[in-house]
């Protein structure tokens, strides 16, 4: 096999059996091939594999060629937020349940993966949010985000008031249950969900979805991709807790009056996916939609 790729990362889903069968399989079979394998730490000591190199997910990103991700889209989102600030190729195997950032089956992944590691493969970049929040102008915490950045409150089904800026400039105020700024990748996740539509990936843009907004007139708005979103929590609220997730999986704490920046991150994730691969064809797959009748 010509090799495109030399040094390729594991990383698995915690505790599934499933994913850990599937690494091993994996790790036996990139290594008869010859190239260098390593394992992300904590699947290893599930693995209890003493014969791979096991590395933190930075380390990963830092020597490796490729990273292949088992598991579902969750496992995926998090491995990104980390790897997408390494100039490193990511491909994923599905072991979750839609599985819209996972391509390769867990079962007879070697005819399509040995295409992609002999460089018959597609590339694409797929921007990331930074959220920020800030209280009486300073910065108290941040994190970045591959599908969005909610700000909702503390409790559920607890309705919050806040102010929305794009670039400065007054949008509109909104009484709901939250906001969710949404990346093209994450259209198809939490904002779909709420009502807001599907942007194919090539898309410089994010989409605004208010959550159970307090007016019929709440609709979903697509903003351009390097526009800066800024939401304002009403000070009106108390000492009323709020929280802004990124991805569902990173929580910042937020209170009334302060402000939350929303903007396009400086790194990029950068997907591999076996040549051919058809977007809609993805779109039909996983959402049920109709294939063709004639």
């Amino acid at each position: 096999m010509s090799k495109h790729f030399h040094t390729i990362g594991l990383i698995g889903k915690p505790n599934h059996a499933g994913a850990n069968q599937t690494i091993s399989t994996l790790h036996q079979w990139l290594h008869d091939q010859g190239f260098e394998v390593l394992i992300e730490q904590r699947v290893a000591r599930q693995l209890k594999d003493n014969t791979a190199e096991t590395l933190s997910l930075n380390a990963l990103g830092e020597r490796c060629d490729l990273v292949i991700v088992v598991g579902g889209d969750g496992n995926m989102l998090g491995a990104a937020r980390v790897l997408s600030r390494y100039d490193v190729a990511v491909i994923g195997v599905n072991r979750g349940n839609l599985g819209f950032l996972t391509d390769l089956p867990p079962e007879n992944f070697e005819p399509a993966l040995a295409k992609v590691l002999a460089g018959e493969y597609d590339t694409e970049h797929r921007f990331l949010l930074q959220a920020e929040v800030y209280r009486h102008g300073a910065l108290k915490a941040s994190n970045s985000a591959v599908n969005e950045a909610v700000l909702h409150p503390g409790r559920v089904a607890n309705m919050i008031e806040f102010e929305v800026y794009i670039d400065g400039q007054f949008m509109y105020s909104q009484r709901a249950d939250g906001m969710i700024v949404s990346t093209p990748t994450g259209s198809t996740a939490y904002a779909l969900s709420a009502g807001g539509a599907i942007l194919t990936p090539n898309l410089n843009a994010n989409i605004l979805v208010p959550m159970f907004p307090h007016s019929l007139s709440g609709r979903p708005i697509v903003v351009d991709g390097n526009s800066e979103v800024k939401l304002i929590a009403s000070p009106d609220m108390g000492e009323r807790a709020l929280e802004v997730s990124c991805d569902g999986h990173v929580t910042l704490a937020a209170l009334p009056g302060d402000e939350i920046i929303i903007r396009k991150a400086d790194h990029a994730l950068r997907l591999v996916h076996p040549k051919g691969r058809s977007y809609f064809e993805v779109l039909r797959s996983k959402l049920g939609w109709g294939s063709k009748l004639f």
